[in-house]
């Protein structure tokens, strides 16, 4: 089944893809340009990874694992490679020609499980830009996401709003600098935004706001699973205070060597089912 309303109900299944071949080439944000020249422990990024998978299944979540290609190096990512709102799995269109061969592999190994999805928006759309909220759909307008396919999408949501947030330039996704938990609850990066759209994210919900030290090191890249828990970096830790204070159960797990690559919990999962 293919269903997500939001982005905090119960998670039931997930895509995601194991940092076999991961590796910063060229730099494309602030945090690999901090690590380029440690790059990435693939055997520690591996063994990270498969504790988040582990932590995942413990709350009966299905996860659905591609194929790693040695060609592609930001794999990992699998939520910039599409998205689900209500009962439709969208695959992306990538921006830059060295990740579009990923969106080839997620729609074999969907046609594979015979997972019904629609193609993308005849302009550049990636799923870190899109944050789903019931009836409001936010999009971030970024270097990786174009108005015209924005508009697009709204075209094919006549039930929904679907609206743009510019982001600062130099932050990659929406994800990165903006996130919901619950309802009511979300975590920001208020210097990404214009003093126009911060307040109209404050009418609609209670932010919780990141530091620049924590938004470094993806402190708004959390991951809801749903019934108020939530995935975190233990390094977080106003972040994570925050939250706890706000009814939250976070669920700390090391992710400290695959964010050098500017992702963390939210970038590498690419969930299909939620409620």
């Amino acid at each position: 089944m293919i269903k997500q309303l939001n982005e905090y109900d119960r998670l039931k299944q997930v895509i995601v893809c194991p940092p076999q071949y991961m590796e910063i080439k060229k730099i494309i944000n602030e945090t690999q340009k901090f690590y380029e020249d440690e790059n990435i422990d693939i055997p520690i990024a591996l063994k990270q990874h498969q504790h988040f998978i582990d932590t995942l299944r413990k709350h009966q979540v299905n996860v659905l694992e591609l194929p790693a290609d040695p060609n592609l190096n930001e794999q990992v990512f699998t939520r910039d490679i599409g998205f689900t709102i209500g009962d439709t799995l969208y695959t992306a269109e990538m921006s830059r020609d060295i990740r579009k061969a990923e969106v080839n592999t997620l729609q074999r190994v969907l046609d594979e499980h015979q997972i019904p999805y629609s193609t993308a928006m005849g302009g550049s759309i990636e799923g870190g830009d899109v944050v789903v909220a019931g009836d409001l759909v936010w999009v971030g307008v970024s270097k990786r996401t174009e108005e015209s396919a924005i508009a697009e999408l709204q075209k094919r949501l006549p039930d929904r709003q679907v609206i743009p947030l510019p982001i600062r330039e130099d932050i990659l996704h929406l994800d990165c600098c903006f996130n919901l938990v619950s309802e009511t609850t979300g975590l920001i990066y208020p210097q990404a935004f214009s003093k126009e759209d911060l307040s109209k994210l404050r009418q609609h919900y209670d932010l919780i706001e990141v530091s620049e030290e924590e938004q470094f090191s993806l402190g708004t890249n959390v991951f809801s699973i749903g019934e108020y828990k939530v995935i975190s970096l233990p390094v977080n830790k106003q972040v994570n205070q925050n939250l706890t204070d706000k009814g939250f159960v976070v669920i700390e797990v090391d992710f400290s060597e695959i964010i050098k690559s500017g992702g963390s919990f939210r970038c590498c999962t690419f969930p299909i089912e939620r409620g």
